[in-house]
């Protein structure tokens, strides 16, 4: 199966890149989106019903289809990321990143040492083709595209710190649990989040992805859409998630029938 381009080195080449988040752990609805399409998938297991298990399941489906696979785990942590990692997905997205720090750790849980502490499973695991890729050690980190999400003020007032962090790729901005952080959970339309999220944003789209910096990601919602982020200077956009898609389309389907 002929290699695929790496999310990183499609960014570096000038493209934007559309995504689609898979809570339902279905490896047919995985499928059918990467065959939609889509640039990535990611697959998530901070909100989404599945685990390791369910998650490998998906990955094989995805890659099946040609597509990429981006596994978000539940919190920054060694065990999870360790985990998620050696499954051999195309990139990993660590939520609710505050401080620099956090991103630091992050990055280390993402590297064997002594540039981090990931543990050292590789000649077994997925992530290495079970140790039929004699290359793997020499390029993995190249290949592998670390997200942090953004999704507190505090983690606003530290955004050039998290930016600046060697080997975090992109910044994805969390909107929802950024409206909650600021008391505003019941009004996502609020005009200070929209304030507020311009302040990361700015920050991010100033540094320079080639010298350090990182690539801006977004979630569209009702009050942003995909084409609003993608005019802002948006790299990468997600639209979507299965389970919002398969709601609207059955709600769609009875009243229609209904009326």
């Amino acid at each position: 199966m002929a290699s695929k381009k790496s999310l990183k080195s499609r960014l570096q080449d000038g493209e934007k890149l559309l995504g689609h988040f898979l809570l339902s752990f279905s490896p047919e609805l995985a499928e059918i989106a990467a065959r939609a399409g889509f640039d990535f998938i990611i697959v998530d297991m901070e909100h989404g019903a599945g685990g390791i298990r369910e998650a490998l399941h998906c990955i094989r489906a995805i890659e099946a289809a040609g597509c990429s696979t981006v596994l978000r785990v539940p919190d920054i942590s060694q065990a999870w990321a360790k985990k998620a990692l050696d499954l051999g997905p195309d990139g990993i997205m660590f939520p609710m990143v505050e401080t620099g720090r956090s991103a630091s750790e992050a990055v280390s849980f993402c590297r064997y040492r002594p540039d981090g502490v990931r543990g050292c499973a590789y000649s077994v695991v997925r992530d290495s083709s079970f140790g039929f890729n004699e290359e793997y050690l020499g390029n993995y980190a190249d290949k592998l595209f670390i997200m942090c999400q953004i999704e507190s003020e505090e983690g606003v007032k530290n955004v050039k710190e998290i930016v600046a962090v060697d080997g975090m790729d992109c910044v994805m901005m969390g909107p929802r649990d950024l409206s909650a952080s600021l008391g505003l959970l019941h009004d996502p339309g609020n005009p200070k989040l929209k304030s507020v999220m311009k302040v990361a944003e700015t920050a991010v789209l100033a540094s320079d992805p080639a010298n350090g910096g990182a690539y801006l990601a977004g979630m569209a919602t009702a009050q942003d859409k995909t084409d609003d982020l993608k005019a802002r200077g948006y790299h990468v956009v997600l639209g979507s998630t299965d389970v919002s898609l398969y709601k609207k389309a059955v709600v769609d389907e009875v009243n229609a029938f209904k009326a």
